[in-house]
């Protein structure tokens, strides 16, 4: 099979286009890089503050309170005032522009390098204004001969932007060239003038001024190619095939899932990542046994085609050992955002989703499979085209063969073996004992329960007294914890949803939606009532 294509960010489809078509590299990597280019544009204004203007402060406040002491104040006319306050303001022209403006971030990049340019003249403007000589020392060709200058710390400046705003190396090369022409640039041109009287011949001009920097654009060029380097390698390893991530969409113990889409087609997808440490890396049994668990979610939730069901395109491994599912990207949310969200929900659109609940996992179980895992999370519901209030049953992750036999691994189907969320185990689950689809209807109503009162059937201080509760306690009629009305007939089809003896529940996903369609309200949850809802509070972004 395919190795599908993932390339992690928190930005627009256009925008990674665009991120990605002009840098090559990934889309979070560069808006990594935007947040570290801002900082970096504010120690520069930082940096010139505390060299040009502070000293200044400083000198003041010692001669105001030590009248004594002697203290000249430092950048005294405008040749040298000039350079440092032009370089400060710029500073924070490029936070500002980059901290709100709305470009993308490959754009902010691109004028990042801009600003090293400007700011290497900055630098170099401000440090060699008042040069009058350059380095001396007692050389055999005699004491006074100009040495050198030193480096200017434009070469700081160039290595660190290099190093901490990544760009393509050739690129950065040419950023790096032009930065470092600031030193004797702005040397020549103060010489010219007659700023700085210095006589300098042409040799002593390249050997100083010149060469030098010739050294720190070949350290600039080969950091630049390997913090690149490694921008490539990262978004290689995301690649798997022929999608690529979009966005996080969220992250539990067991991995990450993100929004996706097709590198040919414009179906969008949700991918989710299982970690390879969830799998077992260093354990070969348990990775084996782990993997088998997710193929058979995967497995069984693409033998499915209830339009109630998540749609699966795609399963498999990468080459890091994580393992993926490739699946429809869903435009809602899960029954308990919703609730936590909005409150409880009245009860004819209880209903109403209820009976598609009841569509989707009708045909699993017809097909022998039994989720184990109903709870308000694993239900989404969601605007479907034009279909609104549209449920969708996810993550069969603890799915279960009614009629696997010993063929199969007995660590994947052990019936003793409890598997499910606490708070939404039925009796028999939390004893271990054997399963069949009426343990998802007990299931199928807690979730009734917390959609009519956004409480839980029971609460213990423990994911253990919450099982013991399942077993042994009567659960609170659900009129009594909320204030919405609940229609006798449907409060009755709970409680029995609600049974210890699964004898004494619906026994079939089907009973269940015909006893429930008998216990609707008068006034009936409609399609038109469904779509005025979405429109209010999640209405369709413009095209």
């Amino acid at each position: 099979m395919t190795n599908p294509r993932l390339h992690p960010r928190r930005s627009t489809i256009a925008d990674e286009i665009r991120s990605v078509g002009s840098l090559g590299l990934p889309a979070d990597f560069l808006t990594e890089s935007v947040r570290r280019l801002q900082t970096v544009a504010l120690l520069y204004a930082i940096a010139f503050f505390l060299a040009a203007v502070f000293p200044n402060i400083l000198c003041l406040v010692i001669a105001r309170f030590t009248p004594q002491a002697v203290c000249a104040p430092y950048f005294t006319t405008a040749r040298l005032v000039i350079p440092p306050t032009v370089s400060i303001l710029m500073g924070l022209g490029a936070f500002a522009l980059i901290r709100w403006g709305r470009q993308s971030s490959a754009t902010t990049l691109n004028l990042g390098l801009a600003f090293e340019v400007l700011g290497s003249f900055g630098i170099a403007l401000a440090e060699y204004s008042g040069v009058a000589s350059g380095v001396t020392y007692a050389g055999a060709a005699g004491v006074g001969d100009i040495a050198g200058f030193g480096l200017s710390w434009v070469s700081v400046w160039v290595l660190l932007f290099t190093v901490v705003v990544p760009s393509p190396p050739r690129r950065a090369l040419l950023a790096a060239v032009l930065s470092v022409s600031a030193v004797p640039i702005s040397f020549a041109l103060y010489v010219a003038t007659g700023v700085s009287p210095i006589e300098i011949d042409a040799p002593e001009f390249f050997f100083t001024l010149i060469f030098p920097y010739t050294i720190v654009v070949g350290m600039a060029g080969v950091a630049a190619s390997v913090v690149y380097q490694l921008g490539t390698e990262v978004r290689r390893a995301r690649e798997l095939g022929s999608y690529r991530l979009v966005e996080r969409l969220g992250e539990g113990g067991m991995g990450e899932v993100w929004r996706a889409e097709h590198r040919l087609l414009a179906r969008p997808a949700a991918v989710k990542l299982i970690r390879p440490e969830v799998l077992g890396a260093n354990d070969a049994d348990r990775r084996r046994i782990n993997l088998q668990r997710f193929e058979r979610e995967a497995q069984a939730t693409a033998s499915m085609r209830c339009p109630h069901t998540v749609e699966l395109y795609d399963f498999g491994v990468a080459d890091d050992g994580t393992f993926y599912y490739v699946m429809e990207l869903l435009d809602g949310l899960d029954l308990e955002a919703l609730v936590r969200t909005h409150g409880p929900v009245p009860a004819s659109r209880v209903v109403y989703l209820l009976r598609q609940i009841c569509h989707s996992l009708a045909e699993a179980h017809e097909s022998g499979l039994i989720h184990r895992d109903i709870k308000p999370a694993n239900i989404y519901v969601c605007r479907l085209g034009r279909e609104t209030d549209w449920i969708k049953v996810l993550d069969f992750g603890m799915v279960k063969r009614r009629d696997d036999r010993g063929d199969s691994d007995p660590k994947l189907t052990a019936e003793n073996v409890v598997g499910g969320t606490p708070a939404y185990m039925s009796p028999e689950q939390a004893l271990g004992d054997p399963v069949d689809a009426r343990t998802d209807l007990y299931s199928v109503g807690c979730v009734a329960y917390w959609l009519l009162t956004g409480h839980q059937v029971f609460q213990g201080r423990t994911p253990m007294e919450t099982m013991m509760q399942h077993v042994q306690a009567d659960p609170v009629r659900p009129s009594v914890r909320t204030e919405l009305p609940i229609p006798p007939a449907l409060e009755d089809v709970l409680m029995a949803l609600l049974a210890k003896e699964p004898a004494s529940r619906p026994q079939t996903a089907d009973a269940l939606a015909t006893r429930l369609a008998d216990g609707l309200p008068e006034v009936a949850w409609t399609a038109q009532q469904a779509a005025m809802w979405w429109d209010r509070h999640y209405p369709r972004p413009a095209r």
